[in-house]
């Protein structure tokens, strides 16, 4: 079935004449995906050879990070430029009323309150689509959206409806897109060059997320490679992402567009696949781990942004002051990030830090009561500071047991908790987490 496309006509101002125009801008965030799981990250199996040509081409950073390993709040960061424990945005959904039955949440009016009270947190908050739609932008959201309507927070053109009355829940309808079809993108695109505005696209498509069911040509070329089937659809969906990643460019290029876009890459949470059974490990999303953290973050404009490989660590907050900027706009002061396209900046850029919460939210005013972990990374180390409210550790030695310390330039997937053999270290990380955010 076609995705449904809502057209919302809007009087947007123009580009003063004689000002260069801005840039258009197209998001891409995947859905549940490591960072180690594609070709140019180094993945001896798996291709992914369309973001591998952004990677080559454009501005790669090797070690982003997202502030919370679960999607709502992850994309809602990027969504505001500020950290889930500040705008509340700490959960996938609300607390579950006493007395209601979670089967039929979202048909009970208390439920149903609170995921409004929740949403309506967001339009508390600074947001890229409405300061770029005040910029003159035609806005178009598809894909993964946990925030009620998009209209409210500043697209002009939706697929998702966002009611939960309706089925609204983390896209709805927007759900088709990548999956289905890419009309709803392509009939925006000519609008937008039609009406001579620029234009901004959230492409949040539900891959390489569950269900893993690709196309059976792809799932053809890594059967076997691996001796879990479970593993093999899951590779398979890390490639059928990439595949809609150059389709999406090729209309770009189909429109004379590509040389005036800017094109910017992010994942919102990792995923390790359990070989066992076709669920998530519990050390990838919702951990405390980079494995459920970390990302590759690219921005790919040819003959603007010259091509360069960086090991900064950086966040996906950086992300949108980075978009905001390149669009012409002065961040407001409450988001946190950097402008990934300033040298300097970057260099200057300091530690990057984090935070685990609940899948559920314990209390929608309290963001501590539902806190799993915080981290920081700073340089090659990084400290993970359980709450141990939430978190029961785990009996296993090294990892998983309280506070955990790593090397990351020589123990990339964290096994070696230096806690013991390092105090000074991690007492020094502790104290910039703590200036940060200490519930």
């Amino acid at each position: 079935m076609t995705a449904l496309l809502a057209l919302v006509l809007v009087i947007t101002p123009s580009v003063a004449p004689g000002n260069p125009a801005p840039p258009n801008i197209i998001l891409i965030i995947s859905d549940d995906q490591a960072f180690t799981d594609y070709g140019f990250m180094g993945h001896p199996t798996i291709q992914t050879p369309n973001l591998a040509r952004m990677a080559q081409k454009g501005r790669k950073f090797n070690k982003g990070y997202v502030p919370s390993s679960l999607c709502s709040p992850s994309l809602s960061a990027l969504v505001t430029g500020r950290y889930p424990h500040q705008t509340k945005l700490t959960a996938n959904e609300p607390p579950l009323p006493a007395g209601v039955d979670k089967a039929k949440r979202y048909k009970d009016p208390r439920f149903l309150a609170e995921v409004a009270r929740m949403q309506g947190f967001l339009q508390q908050q600074p947001r890229l689509p409405a300061l770029l739609k005040d910029h003159g932008y035609l806005t178009l959201e598809t894909g993964k959206w946990w925030m009620g309507d998009p209209r409210a927070s500043g697209f002009t053109h939706a697929m998702t409806h966002g009611d939960p009355a309706r089925g609204g829940r983390h896209g709805d309808t927007g759900l088709e897109i990548g999956r289905s079809t890419l009309e709803p993108i392509t009939r925006f695109l000519d609008e937008a060059k039609t009406a001579g505005k620029p234009f901004f696209v959230w492409y949040a498509p539900m891959l390489p997320h569950q269900p893993h069911n690709p196309p059976e040509r792809l799932l053809a070329k890594y059967r076997g490679k691996h001796p879990s089937l479970h593993v093999a659809k899951y590779w398979a969906m890390c490639e059928w992402f990439d595949e809609t990643i150059g389709d999406l460019l090729g209309q770009l290029e189909k429109r004379g567009l590509q040389d005036n876009t800017l094109v910017a890459y992010v994942t919102d949470n990792g995923w390790i696949q359990d070989p066992q059974k076709p669920q998530f490990r519990a050390d990838s999303k919702q951990s405390q781990y980079d494995t459920g953290l970390r990302t590759p973050i690219i921005l790919h404009q040819p003959g603007k942004i010259p091509p360069a490989s960086i090991d900064t660590p950086v966040s996906s907050l950086d992300l949108t002051t980075t978009l905001l900027r390149a669009a012409g706009l002065t961040p407001p002061p409450s988001m946190q990030g950097i402008n990934l396209l300033d040298d300097q900046a970057v260099k200057n850029r300091g530690p990057v830090f984090g935070e685990c919460f609940l899948h559920d939210a314990v209390d929608l005013d309290k963001p501590e009561a539902s806190l799993t972990y915080r981290y920081v990374v700073d340089g090659d180390w990084k400290l993970v500071v359980p709450n141990p409210s939430t978190v029961q550790a785990e009996k296993k030695p090294g990892r998983g047991v309280g506070r955990e310390l790593y090397l990351l330039k020589d123990d990339p997937l964290e096994e070696n908790n230096l806690l013991a053999s390092h105090p000074d270290t991690a007492a020094r990380l502790e104290r910039k987490l703590n200036t940060w955010w200490k519930p």
